[in-house]
């Protein structure tokens, strides 16, 4: 579709009661109007256990981009999109980030909250970095909460993506299995050297959040051929994101309704304008595509004047 228009849209709603009580008066008046003039089409039917989150797998698909669950290599895809050649080797993501310990369990704060500044970041990598170089890995800042590690390690291993784990305890999401041995002694070893690191001393007597433990995700090679490629006429919507992972569901709501009336709008006279146009919406459990050029004149008709409320497309997702 490189002459069309695509919109995807991750978060576009949410398990759980908040997320559902927002739905109930959100109003969406666009989205609705095109999802009246469109048809369905491709569904991604992940399931809420699934380590690759909905709209990963909807935005590799449209990339061409192959790989299992939890083995999309995104932070190689992001490298060659940012102008630098991954070559063959597995990357990974390494987020910096703070659990919350508990009775046998313990749970992911979203890496938002800590504030985490790059001179802070930039001193727990320089102090983690040895550690890695043990295992085979290299290790390099990208940005405060963002760091990029590659070594064979991350080609052999299904990650959990960091939208599916923030906010939620990590015990069923933590990789395992003997491929992950050398990941989880990793892990283990950073929360012991990081509990007295200077950095994290002055961050709580400042009465800040520790950093005392890393994620990895997007792991893996990017294959050679053919290359994949991202459409000319995808954009995918980053409103709902952050506000959906922190659960404030007034701001989602908020910008959902922005979203409509800008994103939803420009979709609108794509579609006017006779260029083919799409539209996915993209929960935690599945993501839906909706095409134009598949419904016929009366159909269309049909579904304008039985237009669905904005709960109904999306409470399945």
């Amino acid at each position: 579709m490189s002459d069309g228009a695509h919109l995807l849209i991750p978060f576009a709603a949410c398990d759980g009661e908040g997320c559902r009580q927002a739905l109930a008066t959100l109003s969406l008046p666009r989205i609705g109007h095109l999802l009246a003039q469109l048809a369905p089409a491709e569904t991604e039917d992940t399931g809420e256990q699934a380590l690759s989150m909905p709209h990963e797998r909807a935005l590799a698909r449209e990339c061409g981009l192959a790989g299992d669950d939890g083995r999309l290599p995104w932070a190689a895809w992001d490298l060659r999109q940012a102008g630098t050649d991954p070559g063959p080797a597995a990357w990974a993501w390494i987020t910096p980030c703070h659990w919350r310990l508990g009775t046998g369990h313990a749970a992911m704060h979203h890496p938002q909250e800590l504030a985490l500044e790059a001179a802070e970041s930039q001193a727990l990598l320089a102090a983690m970095q040895p550690y890695f170089e043990q295992d085979g890995l290299s290790l390099a800042y990208a940005a405060p909460t963002r760091w990029l590690a590659s070594g064979p390690l991350f080609g052999q291993l299904a990650l959990a993506s960091l939208d599916r784990v923030v906010g939620r305890v990590l015990d069923p999401w933590m990789p395992n299995g003997d491929a992950a041995r050398p990941l989880r002694r990793l892990q283990q070893e950073m929360q012991m050297l990081l509990y007295t690191h200077p950095v994290n001393e002055a961050r709580v007597q400042a009465g800040r959040l520790p950093v005392n433990s890393f994620w990895a995700s997007g792991a893996g090679a990017l294959p050679t051929a053919p290359p994949p490629v991202r459409p000319a006429g995808l954009q995918v919507a980053t409103e709902l994101h952050e506000a959906a992972l922190l659960q404030d569901w007034d701001t989602w709501t908020t910008n959902w309704q922005q979203l409509d009336a800008s994103a939803g709008e420009q979709l609108q006279r794509a579609l006017d304008a006779g260029r083919p146009v799409a539209l996915t919406l993209c929960g935690e459990r599945r993501a839906r595509t909706w095409r134009s050029g598949r419904t016929g004149l009366g159909r269309r008709l049909a579904r304008l004047w039985s237009r669905p409320r904005p709960a109904d497309f999306l409470k399945d997702l």
